[in-house]
Protein backbone atom coordinates (compact mmCIF):
# COMPACT_ATOMS: atom_id res chain seq x y z
CA UNK A 1 0.00 0.00 0.00
CA UNK A 2 1.21 3.65 -0.63
CA UNK A 3 2.28 5.48 2.49
CA UNK A 4 3.83 8.22 4.08
CA UNK A 5 6.90 7.71 5.54
CA UNK A 6 9.53 10.13 7.49
CA UNK A 7 12.76 11.22 6.27
CA UNK A 8 15.45 12.77 8.46
CA UNK A 9 13.12 12.98 11.25
CA UNK A 10 13.91 17.00 13.29
CA UNK A 11 13.60 20.48 12.18
CA UNK A 12 14.33 19.62 8.67
CA UNK A 13 12.53 16.56 8.08
CA UNK A 14 10.50 15.57 4.55
CA UNK A 15 7.61 13.57 4.47
CA UNK A 16 8.06 10.79 1.13
CA UNK A 17 5.67 9.02 -0.22
CA UNK A 18 6.39 5.11 0.08
CA UNK A 19 5.19 1.22 -0.05
CA UNK A 20 4.65 -0.54 3.15
CA UNK A 21 2.79 -4.35 3.40
CA UNK A 22 -1.28 -3.83 4.07
CA UNK A 23 -1.51 -4.47 7.68
CA UNK A 24 -4.51 -7.22 8.95
CA UNK A 25 -6.71 -6.52 11.39
CA UNK A 26 -5.94 -8.43 14.96
CA UNK A 27 -8.61 -9.03 17.17
CA UNK A 28 -10.68 -5.77 18.28
CA UNK A 29 -9.80 -3.95 15.05
CA UNK A 30 -10.78 -3.14 11.65
CA UNK A 31 -9.07 -2.48 8.97
CA UNK A 32 -9.97 1.09 6.70
CA UNK A 33 -9.77 1.61 3.69
CA UNK A 34 -8.73 5.33 3.70
CA UNK A 35 -10.00 8.15 2.21
CA UNK A 36 -8.42 11.09 3.71
CA UNK A 37 -6.95 11.42 7.14
CA UNK A 38 -6.45 14.69 9.54
CA UNK A 39 -3.53 16.90 10.04
CA UNK A 40 -3.05 17.33 13.75
CA UNK A 41 -0.18 19.37 15.49
CA UNK A 42 0.74 16.01 17.01
CA UNK A 43 1.87 15.03 13.35
CA UNK A 44 4.33 17.58 13.11
CA UNK A 45 5.44 17.13 16.37
CA UNK A 46 6.54 13.63 15.85
CA UNK A 47 7.83 14.37 12.63
CA UNK A 48 10.61 16.71 14.32
CA UNK A 49 11.42 13.81 16.47
CA UNK A 50 9.29 15.31 19.69
CA UNK A 51 6.44 13.19 20.25
CA UNK A 52 6.79 9.31 19.27
CA UNK A 53 4.28 6.88 18.94
CA UNK A 54 2.66 5.09 22.06
CA UNK A 55 4.06 1.56 22.41
CA UNK A 56 2.65 -0.78 20.03
CA UNK A 57 1.21 1.81 18.14
CA UNK A 58 2.15 2.41 14.21
CA UNK A 59 4.74 4.47 13.36
CA UNK A 60 2.67 6.40 10.38
CA UNK A 61 1.60 9.45 10.83
CA UNK A 62 -2.10 10.18 11.13
CA UNK A 63 -4.36 10.54 14.70
CA UNK A 64 -7.56 9.64 12.29
CA UNK A 65 -9.09 9.06 9.53
CA UNK A 66 -12.35 8.43 7.16
CA UNK A 67 -12.91 5.81 4.63
CA UNK A 68 -14.55 2.23 4.47
CA UNK A 69 -14.39 -0.56 6.32
CA UNK A 70 -11.86 -3.60 4.26
CA UNK A 71 -12.14 -6.08 6.83
CA UNK A 72 -13.34 -7.01 10.22
CA UNK A 73 -10.55 -8.90 13.13
CA UNK A 74 -12.13 -11.25 15.37
CA UNK A 75 -14.74 -10.30 17.84
CA UNK A 76 -15.69 -7.27 16.52
CA UNK A 77 -19.44 -6.90 16.27
CA UNK A 78 -22.09 -4.48 14.73
CA UNK A 79 -19.73 -3.07 12.31
CA UNK A 80 -20.02 -4.50 8.58
CA UNK A 81 -17.68 -4.55 5.62
CA UNK A 82 -17.66 -1.63 2.90
CA UNK A 83 -19.77 0.74 5.96
CA UNK A 84 -18.81 4.44 5.58
CA UNK A 85 -17.35 5.24 9.19
CA UNK A 86 -14.51 7.89 10.54
CA UNK A 87 -12.28 6.61 13.54
CA UNK A 88 -9.75 7.78 15.78
CA UNK A 89 -6.54 6.25 15.75
CA UNK A 90 -2.40 6.10 17.64
CA UNK A 91 -1.01 6.12 14.38
CA UNK A 92 -1.27 4.91 10.77
CA UNK A 93 -3.58 7.23 9.12
CA UNK A 94 -1.21 8.90 6.19
CA UNK A 95 -1.95 5.54 4.04
CA UNK A 96 -4.01 3.67 2.04
CA UNK A 97 -5.36 1.18 4.49
CA UNK A 98 -4.77 1.65 8.47
CA UNK A 99 -6.05 -0.24 11.63
CA UNK A 100 -8.36 1.03 13.98
CA UNK A 101 -9.87 -0.27 17.30
CA UNK A 102 -13.54 -0.79 17.05
CA UNK A 103 -14.53 1.07 19.76
CA UNK A 104 -13.01 4.37 18.49
CA UNK A 105 -14.74 4.08 15.23
CA UNK A 106 -17.79 6.12 14.46
CA UNK A 107 -20.68 5.89 11.41
CA UNK A 108 -20.46 8.89 8.45
CA UNK A 109 -23.68 9.98 7.76
CA UNK A 110 -25.19 9.48 4.29
CA UNK A 111 -25.51 13.47 4.37
CA UNK A 112 -21.89 14.23 5.45
CA UNK A 113 -19.35 14.28 3.23
CA UNK A 114 -16.78 11.36 3.77
CA UNK A 115 -13.39 12.93 2.97
CA UNK A 116 -14.56 15.90 5.28
CA UNK A 117 -15.29 13.43 7.79
CA UNK A 118 -12.28 13.03 8.29
CA UNK A 119 -11.97 15.94 10.51
CA UNK A 120 -14.10 15.15 12.95
CA UNK A 121 -12.69 12.37 15.01
CA UNK A 122 -9.51 13.73 17.16
CA UNK A 123 -11.33 16.77 17.80
CA UNK A 124 -14.90 15.10 18.68
CA UNK A 125 -12.97 12.71 21.04
CA UNK A 126 -10.48 15.61 22.28
CA UNK A 127 -13.43 18.28 22.87
CA UNK A 128 -15.91 15.95 24.61
CA UNK A 129 -13.28 14.22 26.89
CA UNK A 130 -11.50 17.21 27.77
CA UNK A 131 -14.92 19.91 28.40
CA UNK A 132 -17.22 17.05 29.81
CA UNK A 133 -15.27 14.37 31.20
CA UNK A 134 -12.33 16.65 33.08
CA UNK A 135 -13.65 19.94 33.00
CA UNK A 136 -17.34 18.44 34.10
CA UNK A 137 -19.63 21.74 32.11
CA UNK A 138 -23.01 21.48 33.16
CA UNK A 139 -26.27 23.02 31.90
CA UNK A 140 -26.39 27.01 31.97
CA UNK A 141 -22.57 27.32 32.25
CA UNK A 142 -19.79 29.07 29.77
CA UNK A 143 -17.30 28.09 27.98
CA UNK A 144 -14.38 29.42 26.57
CA UNK A 145 -12.15 28.01 23.67
CA UNK A 146 -9.26 29.46 23.08
CA UNK A 147 -7.97 28.80 18.72
CA UNK A 148 -11.45 29.12 17.81
CA UNK A 149 -10.99 28.58 14.22
CA UNK A 150 -8.67 25.32 15.16
CA UNK A 151 -9.52 21.61 13.98
CA UNK A 152 -10.79 21.25 17.91
CA UNK A 153 -12.00 24.87 18.07
CA UNK A 154 -14.59 25.00 15.33
CA UNK A 155 -15.89 21.95 16.51
CA UNK A 156 -15.56 22.37 19.98
CA UNK A 157 -17.93 25.94 19.58
CA UNK A 158 -20.27 24.10 17.45
CA UNK A 159 -20.57 20.83 19.94
CA UNK A 160 -21.51 22.99 22.79
CA UNK A 161 -23.68 26.06 21.34
CA UNK A 162 -25.45 23.07 19.70
CA UNK A 163 -26.19 21.50 23.18
CA UNK A 164 -26.96 25.26 24.62
CA UNK A 165 -23.96 27.19 26.01
CA UNK A 166 -22.54 30.60 26.06
CA UNK A 167 -19.02 29.89 23.92
CA UNK A 168 -16.68 32.35 23.56
CA UNK A 169 -13.32 32.19 22.17
CA UNK A 170 -10.21 33.90 20.94
CA UNK A 171 -8.90 33.93 17.58
CA UNK A 172 -6.02 35.42 15.83
CA UNK A 173 -8.05 37.82 13.26
CA UNK A 174 -10.88 39.94 12.33
CA UNK A 175 -11.58 36.97 9.67
CA UNK A 176 -11.53 34.01 12.18
CA UNK A 177 -13.65 35.71 14.71
CA UNK A 178 -16.03 36.37 12.02
CA UNK A 179 -15.47 32.56 11.04
CA UNK A 180 -16.16 31.36 14.77
CA UNK A 181 -18.86 33.23 15.35
CA UNK A 182 -20.62 31.94 12.00
CA UNK A 183 -19.73 28.63 13.88
CA UNK A 184 -21.80 29.22 17.21
CA UNK A 185 -19.54 31.19 19.25
CA UNK A 186 -21.52 33.98 21.47
CA UNK A 187 -18.70 36.26 21.12
CA UNK A 188 -15.15 35.66 19.74
CA UNK A 189 -12.29 38.35 20.11
CA UNK A 190 -9.14 38.98 18.05
CA UNK A 191 -6.49 38.21 20.93
CA UNK A 192 -4.16 40.69 18.96
CA UNK A 193 -5.60 43.54 19.81
CA UNK A 194 -7.83 42.66 22.13
CA UNK A 195 -7.57 41.21 25.97
CA UNK A 196 -9.56 37.70 26.37
CA UNK A 197 -9.94 38.20 29.59
CA UNK A 198 -11.80 41.36 30.04
CA UNK A 199 -13.97 40.01 26.89
CA UNK A 200 -15.18 37.03 29.64
CA UNK A 201 -15.39 39.29 32.51
CA UNK A 202 -18.00 41.96 30.24
CA UNK A 203 -19.58 38.81 28.76
CA UNK A 204 -20.31 37.03 32.22
CA UNK A 205 -21.19 40.46 34.38
CA UNK A 206 -17.96 40.02 36.29
CA UNK A 207 -18.04 36.65 36.82
CA UNK A 208 -15.96 35.33 34.85
CA UNK A 209 -16.10 31.54 32.75
CA UNK A 210 -17.25 28.43 33.85
CA UNK A 211 -15.18 26.23 32.01
CA UNK A 212 -12.03 27.01 29.88
CA UNK A 213 -10.12 24.80 26.96
CA UNK A 214 -6.52 25.99 26.52
CA UNK A 215 -4.04 24.85 23.98
CA UNK A 216 -1.60 27.90 24.21
CA UNK A 217 -0.38 27.46 27.59
CA UNK A 218 2.97 30.34 28.20
CA UNK A 219 1.39 33.63 29.87
CA UNK A 220 -2.30 32.33 29.07
CA UNK A 221 -2.18 30.11 32.26
CA UNK A 222 -2.26 33.11 34.76
CA UNK A 223 -4.91 35.05 32.33
CA UNK A 224 -7.07 32.23 32.43
CA UNK A 225 -7.32 32.12 36.11
CA UNK A 226 -8.32 35.41 35.62
CA UNK A 227 -10.62 35.09 33.22
CA UNK A 228 -12.22 32.05 35.47
CA UNK A 229 -15.23 32.11 37.22
CA UNK A 230 -15.67 30.97 40.61
CA UNK A 231 -15.32 27.50 40.85
CA UNK A 232 -14.05 26.86 37.12
CA UNK A 233 -12.41 24.76 35.86
CA UNK A 234 -9.36 25.08 33.14
CA UNK A 235 -8.05 22.41 31.19
CA UNK A 236 -5.03 22.49 28.77
CA UNK A 237 -4.55 20.00 25.96
CA UNK A 238 -1.56 21.86 24.46
CA UNK A 239 1.46 24.32 25.61
CA UNK A 240 2.38 25.83 22.38
CA UNK A 241 3.72 29.02 24.12
CA UNK A 242 5.53 26.66 26.35
CA UNK A 243 4.95 24.76 29.73
CA UNK A 244 6.69 27.05 32.18
CA UNK A 245 5.30 30.51 33.78
CA UNK A 246 5.21 32.55 36.64
CA UNK A 247 1.94 31.93 38.37
CA UNK A 248 -0.09 33.94 40.92
CA UNK A 249 -2.22 30.85 42.67
CA UNK A 250 -3.37 33.19 45.14
CA UNK A 251 -6.72 33.61 42.64
CA UNK A 252 -7.05 29.76 42.30
CA UNK A 253 -7.35 29.68 46.07
CA UNK A 254 -9.61 32.23 46.77
CA UNK A 255 -12.10 31.04 43.98
CA UNK A 256 -11.56 27.76 44.62
CA UNK A 257 -10.50 26.79 40.82
CA UNK A 258 -9.26 23.22 38.95
CA UNK A 259 -6.62 23.55 36.77
CA UNK A 260 -5.90 20.42 34.73
CA UNK A 261 -4.15 19.02 31.81
CA UNK A 262 -4.57 16.15 29.79
CA UNK A 263 -3.66 13.75 26.66
CA UNK A 264 -5.42 11.60 24.99
CA UNK A 265 -3.64 9.46 21.78
CA UNK A 266 -2.04 6.99 24.98
CA UNK A 267 -5.63 6.31 26.29
CA UNK A 268 -6.53 2.63 26.78
CA UNK A 269 -8.79 1.09 23.98
CA UNK A 270 -11.72 1.06 26.49
CA UNK A 271 -11.06 4.89 27.51
CA UNK A 272 -11.66 5.75 24.25
CA UNK A 273 -14.55 3.59 23.62
CA UNK A 274 -16.22 5.69 26.51
CA UNK A 275 -15.95 8.74 25.08
CA UNK A 276 -16.87 7.21 21.75
CA UNK A 277 -20.21 6.04 22.84
CA UNK A 278 -20.95 9.11 24.72
CA UNK A 279 -20.38 11.09 21.20
CA UNK A 280 -22.78 8.66 19.52
CA UNK A 281 -25.34 9.34 21.67
CA UNK A 282 -24.87 13.11 22.23
CA UNK A 283 -23.02 14.38 19.14
CA UNK A 284 -23.42 12.42 16.41
CA UNK A 285 -27.55 12.87 16.20
CA UNK A 286 -26.56 16.48 15.52
CA UNK A 287 -24.20 15.10 12.54
CA UNK A 288 -24.88 16.89 9.16
CA UNK A 289 -27.64 19.38 11.09
CA UNK A 290 -26.18 21.68 13.38
CA UNK A 291 -22.68 20.21 13.31
CA UNK A 292 -20.38 20.30 10.29
CA UNK A 293 -16.49 19.42 9.81
CA UNK A 294 -14.85 22.09 9.11
CA UNK A 295 -12.13 22.15 6.48
CA UNK A 296 -9.64 24.30 5.22
CA UNK A 297 -7.91 22.42 2.63
CA UNK A 298 -7.35 19.12 1.31
CA UNK A 299 -4.13 17.35 -0.37
CA UNK A 300 -3.40 14.88 -2.27
CA UNK A 301 -1.38 12.20 -0.27
CA UNK A 302 1.95 13.13 -2.09
CA UNK A 303 1.70 16.37 -0.99
CA UNK A 304 1.92 16.02 2.48
CA UNK A 305 5.00 17.49 3.51
CA UNK A 306 3.22 20.94 1.25
CA UNK A 307 -0.10 19.93 3.71
CA UNK A 308 2.45 19.85 6.75
CA UNK A 309 3.99 23.44 5.69
CA UNK A 310 0.76 24.88 5.10
CA UNK A 311 -0.26 23.65 9.01
CA UNK A 312 2.70 25.12 10.33
CA UNK A 313 1.60 28.80 9.22
CA UNK A 314 -1.31 28.94 11.17
CA UNK A 315 -3.52 31.16 8.74
CA UNK A 316 -6.02 28.28 7.72
CA UNK A 317 -9.57 27.82 9.74
CA UNK A 318 -10.41 24.49 10.02
CA UNK A 319 -9.01 21.71 9.30
CA UNK A 320 -6.22 20.65 6.90
CA UNK A 321 -6.71 16.99 5.23
CA UNK A 322 -4.83 14.58 2.56
CA UNK A 323 -7.07 12.61 0.31
CA UNK A 324 -6.49 9.33 -0.91
CA UNK A 325 -9.21 8.82 -3.16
Amino acid sequence: MKTIHISSPGKEYRLLLGEEPCPVPGRGEVLIRVAAAGLNNADLLQAQGAYPPPPGASQILGLEVSGTIAALGDGVNGLAVGARICALLSGGGYAEYALADAGSVLPVPSDVDLIHAAALPEAAFTAWTNIIDTARLKAGETLLVHGGTSGIGSLAIQMFAARGHRAFTTAGSDEKCAAAEALGAARAINYRREDFVAMAKAETGGKGVDVILDMVGGDYIQRNIEAAAPWGRIVNIAYQQGFRAEVNFAPVLSKRLTLAATTLRARTASEKQAIRDALRQEVWPLLGNRIHPVVARVFPLDHAQKAHETMAKTGHIGKILLSLT
